[in-house]
C-alpha cells in the first residue's frame, strides 16, 4: 500500500502518467465530442526514473463516481467538463479508463478542437493518488503494480509527452525505495541463515 501523504508539505501528493493513445474528436448532433482513455490496463509504462509502471484492470473501478473534471494539460484554468455536471463521462472498458465530453463554447475549448483536429493534440494523461500497490522485479527491472486508484481527479487532453515532474514521483520513489530495503533485508537474513547452516554443519564434522 501507498503512503500518499507528504509529511514536508502537509498534503496529498498527486501522481499524473500520461499514456500514448489516440485522443479523437467526433462530430455530433451538438458539437465536438472528445474520446479518449486516460489510462491503459496491463500495459508495461515507459522508464519513470528507476522502475515502470502497469496499471492492473479493475484499479479503477471505485472511483468511476469521483469529482473528476477534464482539463486541458492538467490546467485546473482550463477546465472542459466535470462529472458532477454531468458533461464529462467515464467508463472503464476492456482496454482502461475512458472518457467522452463535448468541447464546450470556450475560447481555449475552440484552441482545443483546432489542435486536435490539426493532429497537434492525441494524447491524455490522468491525475491521481494510489491505494494498494505492489513491487517486483521482472527480467532485473523494478515494476510497480497499481491495483487499486484512491483518487482520480482529472483526465486531460495533453499537449505532449514527458516524464512527470518529480514531485509527481515522490510517493512512488519512496514506494520503490521501501520494496528495495525490504530485499535487502531478506538477503541479509538469508545470507544469516546460510552462514549459520554452514557454520553448524562444519561443528558437526568435527565431532565426528
Amino acid at each position: 500500500m501507498s503512503n500518499c501523504w507528504d509529511k514536508k508539505n502537509d498534503k496529498i501528493v498527486m501522481e499524473k502518467r500520461l499514456f500514448k493513445m489516440e485522443t479523437r474528436m467526433d462530430e455530433v448532433e451538438n458539437g465536438l465530442k472528445v474520446v479518449g482513455h486516460a489510462s491503459v490496463y496491463n500495459r508495461l509504462s515507459e522508464n519513470l526514473g528507476g522502475f515502470k509502471e502497469i496499471i492492473a484492470e479493475g484499479a479503477f473501478d471505485d472511483v468511476l463516481g469521483d469529482d473528476v473534471r477534464a482539463l486541458i494539460n492538467h490546467d485546473g484554468n482550463l477546465i472542459l467538463a466535470r462529472t458532477t455536471s454531468g458533461t464529462l463521462q467515464l467508463s472503464t472498458d476492456e482496454t482502461g479508463l475512458k472518457y467522452e465530453f463535448t468541447i464546450p463554447e470556450t475560447s481555449y475549448g475552440k484552441d482545443l478542437a483546432v489542435s486536435m483536429e490539426r493532429g497537434d493534440i492525441t494524447q491524455s494523461s490522468f491525475a491521481f493518488t494510489v491505494a494498494n500497490d505492489s513491487w517486483e522485479t521482472v527480467d532485473g527491472e523494478d515494476v510497480r503494480t497499481i491495483t487499486k486508484v484512491a483518487r482520480l481527479y482529472d483526465v486531460s487532453p495533453v499537449t505532449y509527452p514527458a516524464y512527470p515532474d518529480a514531485n509527481d514521483l515522490v510517493i512512488a520513489q519512496r514506494g520503490l525505495s521501501v520494496y528495495k530495503e525490504k530485499q535487502t533485508r531478506e538477503k541479509e537474513e538469508s545470507d544469516l541463515i546460510s552462514r549459520s547452516l554452514l557454520a553448524l554443519k562444519i561443528e558437526l564434522k568435527k565431532r565426528k
